[in-house]
């Protein structure tokens, strides 16, 4: 099955004579440009519309109640964001159906591709929508000013921007909003409250559980930093900051973003002489340096390089992890060297360090070295970095060092800057001994130990084994090989273990080799995908990959970049909600600045370290539950089939919020479902009960696709979560 062809409204009324706007549309492919400026104003055109195959149905892109968010930013920013673009466009163009993806990806195009300015949806099933419409009924529906006309139709644009602004003036509008009955009932239906926290407009749900946090019973071990998800998952929104502005886009903004998008000083005020942030004006500035490298992370960078030439950064060395990040000025400008890094650090140990990262553009995550294992699988990370990142790797059996072991890949590298290292206080000398002997049990070679004359700095640079030799010939084990029985790739609530899983050798086994260099590495499939092994769409593995791979380029290259009306240039920060081999962000890779947070499900098949050999990255989750950012952290959500799979096993309401949680304003998602599901849910009603947009909806095949914006609402009243208040 594949998706298709259904024309829907938002569910707001149309306009005043359907029957007459229906004719129009039919009138259009008949008549010139000057009879379109002559006819009725009540739609605003977004295209040229072709109607010589007799469809009776079609894609609806719409820009709903922009007039009633009234928003300053919304404004501002409605002529590049706004944009809409359809330019060569056919049936095919919003198909997706894992159940047969590989037909989909592989097959030939069955009709020739549409005149430009047109979407051909020839063959889909039609259906009543809320305004009552019947089967083989059509309307195109745009938000006045907000679709714009291809080709050379500059005069009929210009034409129609006139009629808009004789509305505004006379106060009368011809695309009717919502009905107030119709909305209350949805708003009512959630309920939306405005969450009422101490975290205030910063609420992580797992992590801001303050009532849990009192009763821990020890946070010797930054317990207190650890998830601790309430049973009840929040069903409110999260307040924005006074004075909230869209964020500058990437690269300016790893320079410099709005200080009251993150307004917070005191990090400015500790780091400030080590060039972590400033305060500058209406802005928080990023010189790009850090504790280590107070000179700029591009020197420290580039002296990494240096002393240990097999790092090989952005072709030998592309996913890194870095421990205790800061500002993430390390991964922010390990772009330059075309790596990607994963920035971690816990929640308020440097007040907002990692939101300061996140509204940079800078992956990064809340989470800390405690108890229990990273949500990464094992053998992945080409590079883990530590820059004074304040985890004591040497004690209670090197423990933490020992996650670091598992989650580095054989032959990665441990980059390790700190005190210790070129410091003769007995508190370093004492960890310097330690570390020496820790790594030496645990067979790692030291390939550099060299000092920075610039910062002024020690930098140790590690290597892990790639075979088992130097495990078999120890005098001691210690610290001791994990069992066999102890899987290493399980990482959701795992608790640590002090023990290192052996190295492996067998050919056909991940980890047995070095993945290829960047970027073929992304396009091929791993060595170690068997074609006697079964994909997730039911092919030989290595078959799987590809198609997934070949599907995703298409819908990404022939729908997302012109279909959907999103001005990628402002498009930063990306999450897969539910990743299956990295498809989607392989596909965005051309897109230019876009980084993809992959997702897998922990009760989906494993694909998460596939993800990983192909020079992407992401962890595992489970969206029963808050995931670990910031609010308002990511430009883009792209939920593929993620509501069908969870659907009766988490609390939706819940996911809904999350996702507002978690999107910026005008930020866009895009839900790709089974149709029935997404009626079910009501996931159309839900989010427009938030006041976001409809931008587009499409359905073909029992297939539906949703696109969405966000907006600036919230609620007038208040949700207390008595367990989130100080």
């Amino acid at each position: 099955m594949a998706l298709g062809k259904y024309s829907k409204v938002d569910g707001r009324k149309s306009s005043s004579n359907y029957c007459s706007t229906v004719t129009l549309v039919a009138f259009v492919a008949l008549c010139s440009v000057g009879v379109w400026m002559m006819a009725s104003s009540f739609i605003v055109p977004f295209q040229n519309v072709d109607t010589s195959h007799g469809n009776k149905n079609h894609i609806s892109i719409i820009d709903d109640e922009s007039k009633v968010i009234n928003d300053k930013s919304n404004e501002n920013s409605a002529t590049s964001e706004d944009t809409t673009t359809t330019k060569n466009s056919d049936a095919k163009q919003f198909e997706d159906n894992p159940a047969d993806l590989q037909d989909e990806a592989t097959k030939k195009k069955e009709d020739e591709e549409s005149k430009a300015d047109d979407i051909d949806l020839e063959g889909g099933e039609t259906r009543s929508d809320s305004e009552g419409r019947k089967p083989g009924e059509e309307e195109i529906n745009y938000q006045e000013g907000k679709g714009t006309t291809n080709g050379d139709n500059s005069d009929v644009k210009k034409k129609f921007e006139e009629n808009d602004n004789k509305e505004e003036k006379t106060g009368s509008s011809s695309n009717e909003i919502l009905p107030s009955e119709a909305k209350g009932t949805e708003e009512d239906k959630f309920d939306w409250k405005v969450c009422n926290v101490s975290a205030g407009s910063d609420f992580i749900p797992c992590l801001d559980n303050l009532e849990a946090i009192k009763g821990l019973p020890t946070t010797k071990h930054y317990e207190h930093r650890e998830r601790h998800c309430p049973q009840d998952p929040p069903t409110c929104l999260v307040p924005l900051p006074q004075g909230y502005q869209h964020p500058i886009h990437w690269p300016e903004s790893r320079e410099k973003i709005w200080y009251h998008n993150v307004p917070h000083t005191k990090l400015a005020e500790f780091k400030g002489r080590q060039n972590w942030v400033k305060v500058s004006g209406e802005y928080l500035t990023f010189p790009g340096g850090g504790t280590q490298f107070k000179h700029g992370a591009l020197h420290y960078i580039d002296f990494i390089q240096e002393i240990v030439g097999d790092i090989g950064w952005g072709n030998h060395s592309r996913v890194v992890l870095d421990v205790g990040c800061g500002v993430a000025s390390f991964g922010g400008f390990l772009f330059d060297k075309d790596v990607l890094t994963m920035s971690l650090a816990p929640k308020d140990e440097h007040e907002a360090q990692v939101q300061f990262a996140l509204e940079r553009g800078i992956p990064a995550l809340s989470a800390v070295m405690g108890t229990q294992r990273l949500p990464f699988p094992a053998r992945v990370f080409d590079v883990v970095h530590c820059a004074r990142c304040r985890v004591p790797w040497h004690i209670e059996d090197g423990k933490l060092l020992l996650e670091v072991n598992r989650l580095l890949r054989p032959g990665g590298f441990f980059i390790w800057s700190a005190t210790p290292i070129y410091k003769k206080k007995p508190e370093d000398s004492q960890i310097w001994e330690a570390m020496n002997n820790l790594t030496r049990s645990m067979c790692w070679e030291v390939k550099s130990i060299s000092k920075d004359k610039v910062n002024r700095i020690g930098v140790a640079v590690y290597q892990k084994p790639i075979s088992n030799e130097c495990y078999d010939t120890r005098l001691q084990n210690h610290p001791p090989l994990c069992k066999e029985s102890d899987d290493p790739n399980a990482a959701w609530k795992v608790d640590l273990q002090a023990c290192m899983h052996k190295i492996p050798t067998t050919a056909s086994v991940r980890g047995s080799e070095w993945p290829e260099e960047w970027p073929s590495r992304m396009e091929k499939p791993p060595f170690w995908l068997l074609s006697s092994e079964v994909g997730v769409y039911g092919k030989p593995a290595p078959q799987d990959f590809t198609v997934d791979y070949q599907h995703w380029k298409r819908v990404v290259t022939k729908s997302y970049i012109t279909g959907l009306g999103i001005n990628w240039s402002s498009v930063r920060n990306v999450m897969d909600m539910r990743a299956v081999y990295g498809g989607f962000a392989a596909a965005l890779q051309d897109i230019g600045s876009v980084w993809v947070m992959n997702v897998v499900l922990v009760d989906s098949p494993d694909t998460l370290p596939i993800i990983y050999e192909r020079g992407l990255f992401g962890m595992y989750h489970d969206w029963c539950e808050s995931f670990s950012s910031y609010p308002r952290t990511y430009d883009l959500l792209h939920a593929d089939h993620l509501f069908s799979m969870i659907k009766t096993k988490c609390n939706m309401t819940a996911l809904f919020a999350e996702i507002d949680r978690l999107l910026r304003p005008e930020g866009i998602i895009i839900i790709r479902d089974n149709i029935e599901i997404m009626n079910e849910l009501e996931v159309e009603k839900a989010f427009r009960s938030m006041h976001w947009e409809v931008r587009l909806t499409y359905s073909k095949d029992a297939q539906g696709l949703l696109c969405m914006k966000k907006t600036t609402w919230r609620p007038k009243h208040l949700q207390t979560l008595a367990y989130a208040i100080a």
